[in-house]
């Protein structure tokens, strides 16, 4: 999926974020404000996984979103 398309429809995705990485907060979704580097860098973080496997993870969720949107 093209990130750009992430990034521009991300306030409609946030709560699709929260439901996956329930870890997360709100503040740092609003954060992120769809930046990839910024979203695979917390998931990374918070669940203490390697940055390939952080980087699936939100690749797989922007391929289900493709669909969605």
């Amino acid at each position: 999926m093209n990130w750009d398309i992430v990034e521009g429809k991300w306030k409609q995705l946030k709560g699709e974020v929260q439901n996956q990485w329930g870890k997360l907060t709100d503040d740092e979704v609003d954060r992120i404000q769809g930046n990839r580097e910024k979203f695979v860098g917390l998931v990374q973080e918070r669940y203490g996984i390697a940055k390939d496997e952080a980087e699936r993870q939100v690749d797989d969720f922007a391929k289900r979103q493709k669909e969605m949107l």
